[in-house]
């Protein structure tokens, strides 16, 4: 079995005990499972994981995933240290490496499936770029954050620095990244880093909350509105739209979801959306 290979077995992917998964829908969760290495992620792991995402995308009964990681030290402290000689010594071993995570940041950024990132503890390099690359991020008290490149001696890329820009702006960017400090959950709150700061012996009850809430509204709403949001980010005047981008907040009057959706608020009672 090659080393990402993920494989189903009653309602659990895994990646070679790497990365779990607790697939109870409507919520899926994704767990970087290496707690004795602050859960680092290896270059076989962000392979893995992009088909991972990929697979849960397709499943139409998962309406929300949930990432995080195991133990309470760490979401995930990044890229694995042991890599670098084998992946990441020079300039053309370190293109593949960074094609890997690329692949897997893009398949996380174009999810339909709402992504939340439930961070307890470091979530430092790549780990800090992933939970990025997710919709929401939840983080407790003792979380710390940062993307602290320039103490490798390494930079990010044109995409990992495009999300941070895009959630904290060019000022704190750059903070960000030449300062290399790490941010604790309230300093990366006032940034616009994290969506929301909660006491940690609740952050599981909320984030899986806020989950349960987003996977009980109208799938079909949650696509159009990511994908309307990449729209207007890459085309920010909205004059070079073509015809069938500017249309697209107009399908969802076709879909059964909006006549259920429709329906159930006349008749004052909870939706049952299908997706379609």
């Amino acid at each position: 079995m090659p080393e990402h290979t993920i494989y189903r077995c009653l309602g659990t992917y895994k990646l070679n005990d790497d990365i779990l998964v607790d697939h109870k829908t409507p919520v899926a969760t994704v767990t970087f499972n290496r707690p004795a290495e602050n859960n680092a992620i290896s270059f076989s792991m962000w392979q893995g994981f992009a088909d991972l995402m990929r697979n849960l995308d397709a499943d139409r009964e998962v309406r929300a995933v949930v990432i995080t990681g195991s133990g309470d030290r760490a979401f995930s402290a990044g890229a694995n240290i042991r890599d670098f000689e084998d992946h990441r010594s020079d300039s053309v071993k370190g293109r593949k490496y960074n094609d890997a995570v690329n692949g897997a940041l893009k398949i996380l950024t174009d999810m339909s499936t709402p992504t939340i990132s439930m961070i307890n503890g470091f979530a430092v390099g790549g780990g800090c770029e992933l939970a990025i690359a997710t919709d929401l991020r939840i983080a407790s008290e003792n979380s710390q954050l940062g993307i602290p490149v320039g103490r490798l001696g390494i930079s990010i890329g044109h995409r990992e620095m495009r999300g941070l820009v895009n959630l904290v702006g060019k000022g704190n960017a750059l903070y960000i990244l030449l300062s290399a400090r790490l941010l604790s959950g309230q300093e990366a709150f006032q940034m616009r880093l994290v969506n929301q700061v909660v006491d940690t012996s609740e952050l599981t009850q909320y984030t899986y909350r806020l989950a349960e809430e987003i996977s009980s509204l109208a799938p079909l709403s949650h696509k159009v509105n990511k994908l309307t949001l990449r729209q207007v980010q890459d085309k920010p005047s909205l004059e070079d739209l073509t015809e069938e981008e500017a249309d697209l907040p107009l399908t969802q009057f076709d879909t059964s979801d909006y006549v259920e959706g429709y329906r159930a608020f006349l008749e004052k009672r909870r939706p049952n959306f299908t997706g379609e």
